[in-house]
């Protein structure tokens, strides 16, 4: 008798910059997620698909949690919670050289309200500290709370992936596959080139700006040659926030949309035409229609 198919989800929680994205891409093997230096950048609850044997993990990327100050971090803390409660198990995300924060101990305490969670541990980012103190941040952390089982990681270099990625196979329930099996991420293309493109903005300029953009993917057309025509627009809140993305003579406009067509070729492995507009729309974050974009709920904000 051939083992039956088992199908779930995993979210991944933790503090920004604790590794979630780095994870789900190392376990999906495809870029999936946004990584970035830069935090709170991922905004959507992206899931990416992993096959293990005969076991589909769906993963839900939760954006980091953090303590929020406006509308569209409230919204981003709530898609956070509501990912961790619709999983079958969670995955909680510690940084090894930051130890056990004061971030780290809120989502620790939230965790403990939230009954029935099935919580695994991984302690990322192994290779920046000695062994001695990770197995005392361990012991420390699962003093704190009942772990179903703890992990030590680091996404970036893939030590410890293939075991987190093993037993998740085994905790998920037993049932029909929820994917196609060719399909890594369920988020709509157009979604995936719109964060590719925002990505680059953020690498590109400078700290405050990044949070007051948002990028939509207008136009997406198949041409007849294979390759593919897409249309972004690139909303901001203010006139000034023009002019820094179009730079002098629109050079940043440029390299942005150069390195982000580089990537959606890579992405999508075929010629990609990409056309950006930057467009100011002083109360985007205030508009509902954009949350609902980014796949979080304007309610949330409140």
């Amino acid at each position: 008798m051939s083992n039956p198919t088992r199908a779930g989800f995993v979210a991944l929680i933790g503090e920004p910059n604790a590794g979630k994205s780095t994870l789900l891409n190392a376990m999906v093997g495809a870029k999936v997620s946004i990584v970035t230096h830069k935090v709170q950048t991922t905004r959507a609850r992206i899931r990416g698909v992993a096959m293990q044997g005969q076991s589909q993990i769906v993963f839900v990327d939760t954006p980091g949690i953090f303590r929020p100050r406006r509308r569209l971090d409230r919204a981003m803390v709530q898609a956070a919670w509501g990912g961790a409660a619709d999983a079958d198990v969670v995955v909680l995300l510690i940084e090894a050289h930051r130890g056990l924060t004061e971030g780290g101990k809120a989502i620790l305490e939230a965790l403990k309200e939230r009954e029935g969670l099935r919580v695994a541990l991984a302690i990322n980012k192994i290779d920046k500290v000695k062994s001695e103190a990770l197995l005392g941040l361990a012991a420390q952390l699962n003093e704190k709370f009942e772990f179903a089982k703890t992990f030590m990681i680091s996404a970036e270099r893939g030590h410890g992936v293939a075991d987190l990625k093993e037993w998740l196979a085994g905790e998920m329930p037993e049932g029909p596959w929820l994917y196609p099996e060719d399909q890594i991420a369920d988020l709509p293309l157009r979604m995936i080139a719109s964060e590719i493109t925002r990505e680059k903005l953020t690498l590109r300029l400078h700290e405050e700006l990044p949070y007051q953009l948002t990028v939509e993917t207008e136009n997406w057309e198949e041409r007849e040659d294979g390759s593919v025509r897409i249309d972004q627009l690139i909303y901001v809140a203010r006139d000034g926030h023009k002019g820094i993305i179009l730079g002098h003579k629109g050079e940043t406009i440029k390299a942005i949309s150069k390195a982000a067509r580089m990537e959606l070729i890579e992405f999508l492995d075929r010629p990609v035409h990409l056309f950006l507009q930057v467009k100011v729309r002083p109360n985007w974050l205030e508009d509902a229609e954009r949350y609902s974009e980014m796949g979080l709920d304007f309610k949330d904000g409140n």
